[in-house]
Order: C-alpha cells, then structure tokens, then sequence
C-alpha cells in the first residue's frame, strides 16, 4: 500500500490525489482480477494498473494548484542565506526534472527517489530493462547539462 501510494503521488504531486488513484487502481485490479495471469507476480501486473491510470489522470484533468510556504518558515536550525540557496536549487532541480519526457520524469522519480530497481520499473511499465537504464542514462545527462550554469555559479561564489 505505501509503495503504491508513492507512486501515486509521484504521479499526480497531491495527497488526496493520489489515496484516490490507488483505490481506484484497486477497483479496477479486482474488477480485471480475471486477466491476472497465475504463476506470474502481482506487483506488476497491479503497478501497470495504477501507472496507466495515474497518466491518465494527470493528461485528461487539470490537478489543484497548491500555494508555496514562505520562505520565512524556514527551520529554525538553519539560516535564512542557506535555506533560501535549498529553495533555489530545489526550484532548479524541479524545473530541470519537469523539462524531462513524461515517461523519464516518471523513471528518474522511481529510480532515484523512490528507489525501485530496473527490473521492477521495466516490469511496471512494460518496457525493456536495458530501456529503463538508457532513460535513466539520458535523463541524468540532460539534467547535468541543465544544472551545470548552477554548478558553475556555485563554485564561482555567485
């Protein structure tokens, strides 16, 4: 149930959003039960399941837009100057990352940040291992190439 919530909420980026994608992914896997084929593991077949509809979800709806905290409810243990480069970078990674095909943005949020291997994110998707690898290859690449003025700004001390 948790991993199928995160992948929800890597999908659609809202909590309500997401409990809502799972129980309907839920629903329709009982409903399809009779297309699950036996002997062959269910965590794919059901993955497939929440992955085409939480796509579908996030092409044929617009999703609530939510406000940004302020940026003076930063922690206290850490200072305003490092919390606001945090805010900075983050902004960049999420705008590099958004930047990415849909089906890469979806493998970098599985493989990287939720940790899934490969092989389960190629048997979620159906699509070749060694393609799951490539994606992430190439989104890494493109993401380096994007973040790299940062990178160059950081070290020169801005």
């Amino acid at each position: 149930m948790k991993r199928a919530y995160a992948v929800a909420y890597r999908l659609l980026g809202h909590r309500e959003d997401a409990e809502d994608l799972v129980q309907d992914a839920f629903i329709q896997a009982l409903d399809r039960i009779d297309t699950f084929e036996a002997g062959r593991p269910f965590a794919p077949w059901f993955f497939r399941i929440l992955t085409n509809r939480g796509l579908n979800a996030r092409q044929s709806r617009a999703l609530r837009t939510m406000s940004e905290l302020p940026e003076d409810v930063a922690g206290a243990l850490v200072s305003p100057e490092r919390a606001a480069e945090r805010a900075d970078l983050a902004e960049r990674l999420r705008d590099a990352v958004a930047k990415l095909p849909e089906r890469q943005q979806l493998i970098v949020q599985l493989f990287e940040i939720d940790g899934w291997t490969s092989a389960e994110i190629a048997a979620t998707l159906g699509i070749a291992d060694g393609t799951v690898r490539w994606h992430v290859h190439e989104a890494r690449r493109a993401l380096r190439a994007e973040l790299e003025p940062y990178r160059d700004e950081a070290s020169r001390g801005k």
